[in-house]
């Protein structure tokens, strides 16, 4: 029968039963078409410290790996088939850094009040190593970080003198750490408790290399300073000019084909300069003068003069008399030169002498190494003056390692698989249904077998005619003695066994009547 005739056959309970049937079976194939499609993640980071999610976020963006946050963002799962890419990425940043973080001074908040003066000190100096190692992944390029301090009693020793001294024990979760970082995480576990010296400090990295001390017991109190500052900014320096330069050559000869490495000689010093340069023209900054005049008269009664005082000077008209005039003018005069006094500042970093060396896949044409030479030379500023060296090789790569043998089917073709055929199972099973119940639709129904198994209704005396009373006694039936039926209702059962034609008549026309 076909589909519409069907549909009109039904009732309008069938119709909305049939209707619903069919929103039912679209919402299944809709949500295992979902499942089917949807990817599959597996989970590579738990207890997962929320402040390096960033980074580790960043990281699989740069590689095209897709993420999932979990739990809060205190957990990371990826994609099946990128397992292994975002283990490689994770490690490129410092590997994946995760674990319990250390309690700090909210541990004061569960002391009770029968806490003894051992529990405090226990509970303090975990407190301390909480806050510390708290404080130690604020720092950039350190992924996670524990902290172990050793506090002894002031009571075990008898002088101060004698009494141990403190120490302390930091374990970086990074690979890659600014050793100028190193020294400050030093100072900083120095700084923050009571006694301790840098010198009994001792830094390691995920991978159990001695981070601090790295020198002697006068270095480690701050010798080597220097030094870590110029392998700092060496690192940093090569780092940049390495990822420029890889993007540079990923961009023209291809991906996986070029690779840079990058060694410079950094001048970390810090030095002051100042210059003084005089000019032509001179400026006057200072002038005196001074003027002394004095005017005199001679006679015979005057004073003594020179005749009189001293012997064998004769005077000129020694009777006479005359005026005397003196006049004296002196210039002091004080010239500044032009003159200009400048003072630099010469920051730290500067390049005193670089090497670069770039190998190149044999894939790349022979013709297009110079041209290679020239980009790399400018773009990290080659100075063949200063003994700056360049070179480019061209070698042959070596193969990509081949993947580990697996399924057959890989797993995401596989499982798209399962969730079809278990949807084309669904649909036959229904399709299968309807076939017969469209074959049962022309079959007579039959009747029901209880039906036939009922026995009409028997009137008493029949009963007594077929059992004893006793029995029937038994059951419930009264005797038939007891059962006494109206003298007209007697008379037209015995009518009705009689001559049931005339009574059927009869109520057949009373039935008309009505």
């Amino acid at each position: 029968m076909p589909l519409p005739k069907l549909l009109a056959n039904l009732s309008t309970r069938g119709r909305i039963a049939v209707g619903g049937a069919a929103v039912g079976v679209l919402v299944v194939l809709y949500i295992m078409f979902s499942l089917a499609t949807k990817p599959s993640y597996t989970t590579i980071v738990t207890a997962l410290d929320p402040a390096q999610t960033g980074k580790m976020t960043a990281a699989l963006d740069e590689k095209g790996v897709g993420y999932e946050l979990q739990n809060n963002g205190t957990a990371l799962a990826v994609q099946k088939a990128d397992v292994a890419n975002a283990r490689i990425a994770l490690a490129e940043v410092g590997g994946v850094s995760g674990g319990k973080i250390q309690p700090g001074f909210e541990l004061f908040d569960e002391q009770s009040m029968g806490t003894s003066q051992m529990q405090q000190r226990v509970t303090y100096q975990r407190a301390m190593e909480g806050e510390l190692a708290n404080t130690i992944r604020q720092i950039q390029g350190v992924g996670s970080a524990s902290v172990q301090l050793v506090l002894p009693d002031d009571n075990d020793a008898l002088f101060t003198e004698d009494a141990p001294q403190p120490s302390a024990a930091v374990l970086l979760g990074a690979a890659d750490i600014d050793p100028s970082a190193v020294q400050g995480i030093a100072r900083l576990v120095a700084s923050s408790v009571k006694s301790l010296r840098p010198q009994n400090v001792t830094i390691t990295d995920a991978a159990g290399q001695l981070l601090w001390p790295n020198g002697a017991a006068g270095d480690a109190a701050g010798g080597t300073g220097a030094t870590l500052a110029k392998q700092s900014a060496a690192q940093k320096y090569q780092r940049t000019m390495e990822t420029s330069l890889t993007t540079l050559l990923a961009q023209t000869v291809g991906p996986d084909k070029a690779r840079v490495r990058v060694s410079a000689d950094i001048d970390a010093d810090k030095a002051t300069q100042e210059q003084l340069r005089y000019g032509r023209r001179s400026v006057p900054l200072k002038e005196k003068t001074s003027t002394e005049q004095m005017r005199g008269t001679g006679g015979a009664g005057g004073a003594s003069n020179s005749a009189s005082t001293v012997p064998g000077y004769a005077a000129g008209g020694a009777g006479g008399g005359g005026n005397s005039r003196y006049s004296n003018e002196t210039t002091d005069r004080e010239l500044g030169n032009d003159k200009t006094v400048e003072k630099r500042e010469i920051a730290a970093g500067g390049v005193q002498k670089q090497s670069v060396a770039v190998m190149v896949s044999d894939k790349v044409p022979q013709a297009q190494i110079p041209a290679i030479q020239s980009a790399v030379a400018a773009a990290a500023g080659i100075d063949r003056q200063r003994g700056d060296q360049l070179t480019v090789t061209r070698v042959p790569f070596a193969a990509p390692p081949a993947p580990a043998a697996g399924p057959m089917v890989p797993g995401g073709i596989l499982a798209a698989g399962k969730w079809a055929l278990l949807g084309l199972a669904t649909i036959v099973f229904l399709v299968l249904v309807g076939r017969h119940l469209r074959r049962r639709e022309g079959e007579p129904l039959a009747s029901a077998a209880w039906l036939d198994e009922l026995e009409p209704p028997r009137p008493i005396r029949a009963l007594h005619a077929e059992q004893p009373t006793a029995q029937l006694a038994a059951v419930g039936v009264p005797p038939l003695a007891e059962y006494q039926a109206p003298v007209a209702r007697r008379q037209i059962e015995e009518l009705a066994e009689r001559e049931p034609e005339k009574v059927a008549h009869q109520v057949r026309h009373w039935m008309g009547e009505d």
